[in-house]
């Protein structure tokens, strides 16, 4: 579904990915890992048009990726950033909608939306500046769902949450991964991100160092500690 091929990428003058190549399966969730300055938030912000790509290939169902963040964006891909990025001045609902005005046809509205992150429905009258942080994280994967993207890519989605919320997250994900949603995770949390990934690859310097299964990446202690510092 998403593949780079032989990808560089960087800010400004300094270049972070070297030679990134990984693939992502359609209906399946790949969990990319790496210690921090690794080039996996690079990466994401490469796929979608935030940073320049120098050399290589991006292609998503088949095609060459479109450049341009807006259309990256309704060609299916849903980004879910590490900074969350909802605008604080709208309401839950405005939020919300605005996604609904430029998203693809699909099956992802309103009420299905709220269905899956309830508190948002009480909460659909504050501003994003009136939500707790994991209420904002709800927010945010919510708004990139209302786009009805055929691919979610989130980063660090339980990054300064409480575990009761990270817990609600990962359960979210999870209903989403048995729906059939594909779905790209950088993650720091390792047990979070190998129970709900179908493939690994471990980041390093900006390449993939590593690709397996998370049944192979738990049981070897020593790849954990050499790439990962676990």
């Amino acid at each position: 579904m998403l593949e780079l091929s032989d990808v560089d990428s960087g800010y400004g003058e300094t270049q972070v990915l070297h030679g990134m190549t990984l693939t992502a399966q359609p209906g399946r969730v790949l969990a990319i890992l790496g210690r921090n300055g690794a080039g996996k938030t690079t990466t994401l912000k490469t796929v979608m048009g935030l940073l320049p790509l120098r050399r290589g290939a991006i292609r998503f169902a088949g095609a060459p990726l479109d450049r341009r963040p807006y259309h990256i964006a309704r060609f299916g891909i849903g980004y879910v950033p590490e900074t969350r990025d909802i605008f604080p001045s709208l309401s839950v609902h405005e939020n919300l909608m605005l996604a609904a005005r430029v998203a693809r046809k699909g099956t992802w509205t309103l009420e299905r939306v709220i269905d899956l992150f309830p508190r948002l429905g009480e909460r659909l009258e504050n501003g994003g500046t009136q939500l707790s942080g994991g209420e904002q994280q709800m927010l945010a994967i919510a708004r990139a769902l209302m786009m009805n993207p055929r691919l979610l890519i989130l980063d660090e989605p339980t990054e300064g949450l409480a575990p009761i919320i990270v817990k609600l997250i990962h359960d979210k994900l999870a209903e989403l991964r048995s729906a059939g949603m594909s779905m790209v995770l950088v993650e720091q949390n390792f047990g979070f991100a190998t129970s709900l990934a179908d493939d690994v690859a471990v980041v390093s310097r900006g390449r993939v160092v590593w690709s397996g299964s998370p049944a192979e990446i738990r049981a070897d202690a020593d790849l954990q500690h050499r790439w990962l510092g676990v």
